[in-house]
């Protein structure tokens, strides 16, 4: 008998101070059952520290690797965003890059390993593309405590992330690296 998703519902309030969005969302999200909760943890946070009109949750690792595991759209259903999570390959990197023109990744693993992977892949305008870390254990931490229903305060401000899960505050910092 194959697994199903777990779905997460996770009624978020998000400050980001540093690019001046303030949302109320009704974060919907499922996790796949080959999908780690910190993997689920980083797709969430990129999705929050991404936000913007157009943006969506893909099928992710459900569909095979053809897409990253949160694109934006404009109106006409054009791609301008790709952001990957963990440590995506070159490829998919590439791919996002000459299709949208705009790619993040945001990495819940040892950045050095990440860079490593991606340094040197020919990868389309890669000195454009930041690859986020969190600070260390933050997210196993957080993945630990979060639950299928839960209220999550998302602050940001000068790459400072708060984060209060039903309660409990977490806070970390946002690393921005450079590959090429």
């Amino acid at each position: 008998m194959a697994l199903t998703a777990t779905v997460y519902n996770l009624d978020t309030e998000l400050a980001d101070i540093d690019r001046s969005v303030y949302e109320s969302l009704a974060v919907r999200m499922a996790r796949q059952p080959s999908e780690t909760a910190e993997y689920m943890l980083a797709r969430y946070l990129a999705y929050c520290l991404e936000y913007t009109e157009g943006i969506t949750f893909t099928e992710g690792v459900a569909a095979g690797g053809e897409e990253p595991a949160v694109m934006v759209r404009d109106l006409t259903g054009q791609v301008t965003g790709w952001i990957e999570v963990g440590m995506p390959a070159a490829d998919r990197v590439h791919r996002g890059m000459k299709k949208a023109g705009r790619v993040a990744v945001y990495t819940h693993r040892a950045v050095g390993q990440v860079l490593a992977q991606l340094n040197g892949q020919g990868v389309h305008r890669a000195g454009e593309i930041p690859v986020y870390e969190f600070g260390a254990g933050f997210i196993e931490e957080v993945a630990a405590t979060i639950d299928r229903r839960a209220k999550v305060s998302v602050s940001v401000t000068e790459r400072q992330l708060y984060l209060d899960v039903d309660g409990r505050t977490f806070t970390t910092s946002i690393n921005e690296h450079h590959f090429s």
